[in-house]
């Protein structure tokens, strides 16, 4: 018999359309992922705004699932939630017993992240911001931390979405993240005091 998982832990992957999520999902996912993608049709060029993205044929139009096994205890679950604003009421549910999250930029188009920015800052989610290398132009940290009104403990990172290794390493920084914000809010034991 087998060893059963005891944690399975969730984390939300938002961003604006096209900025990656379904590519992060697949790079770093150990299964072969679930996606629930579809033909972009020119019906829906009238309806998304499709500027900066006009290269994209499919779109993400429920989620994207992935899988990573972190020991014999601990499964990372991924979701990658679509990034078209009419799709944006699905956020909520994916947001239900979620760890935290990484809101993916691309830096050509940094307005379409502010939505997410806006949305996990209400429901008190952490989360981190990671910009997705699309090869425009550079910008700095601070620029981009400017850009997008973000508060200094939030941990902005470069990344490739197509490579595991980088998508690893945003999840990791999220984690890591998310203990450090956990390990400020619970307040010290009595015991832990002597």
């Amino acid at each position: 018999m087998g060893t059963q998982t005891e944690n399975g832990l969730k984390i939300v992957v938002v961003g604006g359309f096209g900025v990656g999520k379904t590519t992060l999902v697949r790079s770093v996912s150990e299964i072969r992922p679930l996606g629930t993608e579809e033909t972009m049709t020119r019906a829906g060029e009238t309806v998304d705004d499709v500027s900066g993205v006009r290269e994209k044929a499919a779109t993400t139009v429920a989620f994207d699932f992935g899988r990573i096994t972190l020991d014999a205890h601990n499964v990372l679950y991924l979701f990658g939630a679509p990034g078209q604003e009419r799709f944006w009421f699905l956020w909520d549910r994916h947001f239900s017993g979620t760890l935290g999250a990484v809101v993916l930029v691309d830096t050509r188009r940094i307005d379409d992240s502010f939505w997410a920015i806006d949305r996990l800052e209400r429901h008190g989610m952490p989360f981190i911001v990671a910009c997705n290398d699309f090869g425009g132009p550079r910008h700095t940290p601070d620029e981009v931390r400017a850009a997008l009104d973000l508060d200094p403990h939030i941990p902005l990172l470069d990344c490739d979405a197509r490579s595991r290794e980088s998508g690893k390493r945003v999840l990791i920084t999220l984690i890591e993240h998310v203990r450090h914000r956990h390990a400020a809010q619970t307040p010290l034991s009595e015991q832990e005091l002597v």
